[in-house]
């Protein structure tokens, strides 16, 4: 048996990051994961925004990580087929696996990473039994439960799922080639939907090393025909869908193939567990739309390992009631009511004919008509891409804001 004193279950982003936090502050933990080099995963491909980069700079690691990454300092905005802005962005760009490795790099050695995967977990108030396919058994203080959506270890613990909202978004992945030409014009693009009846949000255009790189998000079943008509004809189905896209990018070829991952929104309960915390997917999905997921990642994971973490291993015990105190933090929760809110709102604006929804989806077409028409007169204000109106950007910049005061007083 191997003692330790955290065992973190899962190699993605939310695991690897937590992994070289806690082994930079000197803690005892071992990183479980079946990958030696983490696989390709379309997921996320991109950091963006000011307070999403800040806080994965708050880690320790996303300075060095992000060097890694294709930085992109304009982005620009179009819809109906017209430029509104042409914006300073703050957006890097790197695909999943490349993300996690490049994180992985960075834990040190006295963290080790055991190839192999979590078969069974026993929890107590006292101490944590980690059973694993290579016959191992680990003893552990806490384990943190990073392992994303897959569902095996928490089906054998017990912990309840609530779906929030079944297959609220479809996400899809591809690369664009520009036809005829090198390259094309902009160095970034985010092109809103033109109808809600499209039911498409917007699509996103972005460099990744060489490569031009495409985000689609829809609303629609996964069933749906169209995603069949996507993968069968998909620049020809694209160019249906968003007709005046052409008049921004120019006209475009889609080679390779298409990654299509829908997303269900649910939150996992795992109160009652001792010796047992769950962060990132494990603890709840976001919308990849709305953007918030990166969010909810740094600050699960930069709140346990700076705050919690240290506290709990001060006293004996890992009960209930520690555990307890991580899923009441205020920092924690702003940041999962932001985003569950804003999935919800940001599905709306997109796709919902009711007055107010498109009085707030004009709104924020002239607001970017706007700041693009101030810009060069050094009157723009920044406004995220995908910000829903005065209203939501207001509640979501307000919590943004306290949460980052609260992680500059913890780090």
């Amino acid at each position: 048996m191997r003692y330790t004193d955290i065992a973190i279950i899962g190699g993605g982003l939310s695991g690897s990051t937590a992994a070289a936090m806690l082994g930079r502050a000197g803690i005892s933990a071992v990183l479980i994961d079946p990958h030696e080099s983490y696989p390709a995963d379309f997921r996320v491909e991109k950091l963006s925004g000011h307070v999403q980069v800040e806080r994965f700079l708050r880690t320790g690691i996303g300075e060095s990580v992000l060097r890694r990454a294709t930085f992109a300092g304009e982005n620009w905005i179009a819809r109906f087929g017209h430029l509104l802005d042409k914006a300073p962005s703050r957006q890097f760009n790197i695909l999943y696996d490349s993300l996690v490795n490049a994180v992985r790099d960075e834990i040190p050695e006295t963290v080790a990473r055991i190839c192999a995967k979590a078969i069974s977990v026993e929890t107590s108030p006292d101490r944590q039994k980690v059973t694993l396919s290579n016959d191992e058994t680990i003893s552990a203080r806490l384990v943190v439960l990073a392992n994303g959506l897959n569902v095996g270890l928490r089906h054998q613990l017990g912990i309840a799922r609530r779906i929030v909202s079944a297959c609220h978004s479809i996400s899809v992945g591809f690369d664009v080639v520009p036809a005829g030409r090198t390259s094309f014009d902009f160095p970034a693009l985010t092109y809103f939907s033109e109808r809600p009846s499209d039911r498409i949000p917007y699509i996103t255009l972005f460099p990744v090393g060489t490569r031009m790189r495409a985000n689609l998000f829809v609303y629609r079943g996964f069933d749906d025909p169209w995603l069949r008509e996507l993968r069968r004809a998909p620049a020809e189905t694209l160019n249906a869908a968003l007709p005046r896209l052409k008049r921004i990018t120019g006209a475009f070829d889609i080679p390779g193939e298409l990654k299509i991952r829908p997303v269900d929104l649910y939150v996992n309960d795992a109160s009652g567990q001792p010796g047992l915390v769950l962060v990132g997917d494990a603890f709840a999905t976001s919308c990849p739309a709305a953007g918030t997921g990166c969010d909810k990642v740094f600050t699960d994971v930069e709140r346990l390992c700076n705050l919690y973490i240290p506290q709990w291993l001060a006293s004996d015990g890992m009960d209930t009631g520690k555990i307890a105190a991580f899923y009441a933090d205020p920092v924690k929760r702003d940041c999962d009511e932001w985003s569950a809110a804003k999935a919800f709102d940001f599905r709306s604006v997109s796709i919902s004919t009711s007055p107010y929804w498109t009085a707030q989806r004009w709104a924020r077409f002239v607001a970017w008509s706007v700041q693009g028409l101030l810009r060069p007169l050094g009157g723009a204000v920044h406004l995220e891409p995908n910000f829903l109106g005065h209203s939501s950007s207001s509640s979501s910049s307000s919590s943004s804001s306290r949460s980052s005061s609260s992680l500059s007083s913890s780090a």
